[in-house]
């Protein structure tokens, strides 16, 4: 049975990009992860690849939906995050821009995927029984 595997922003924005520190790595984990795997993104990974297109068709080409199936942020998942969210600020995060990551980490968590991403401190601190596939 395949599984879901869904994708961070800074993996599809490597490759997009063709980044030259982390294209390899990107490329490759992605290329094998979707021979038996679904790989997914869901809206806040959407906006934030979206940034580097000025119009959505192109986006739609760069990453159609036959490669990468665009999922809804569960209700339990938006909730999850903002609790995170609050228990971030709480211990003393100061950085308002992180809410679209506990979308993303409580989103993959909410429905047991794996989440491939370079940016692991942060989804391994609230999200700690979420498997991630990460550089070493």
């Amino acid at each position: 049975m395949m599984s879901d595997v869904m994708v961070d922003s800074n993996v599809l924005l490597d490759v997009l990009t063709e980044d030259k520190e982390w294209f390899p790595w990107s490329g490759r984990i992605l290329e094998q992860y979707a021979e038996d795997h679904i790989l997914v993104i869901n809206p806040v990974i959407y906006a934030e690849v979206s940034i580097g297109f000025d119009r959505i068709e192109e986006m739609d080409a760069a990453i159609p939906e036959t490669m990468l199936y665009r999922r809804a942020i569960p209700a339990e998942a938006a909730f999850l995050a903002g609790k995170c969210f609050v228990k971030y600020r709480r211990r003393g995060g100061r950085r308002r821009s992180t809410l679209p990551d506990f979308f993303i980490g409580a989103h993959a968590a909410v429905e047991k995927m794996t989440l491939i991403t370079r940016d692991t401190a942060r989804y391994r601190t609230y999200f700690p029984k979420l498997k991630i596939i990460a550089p070493s």
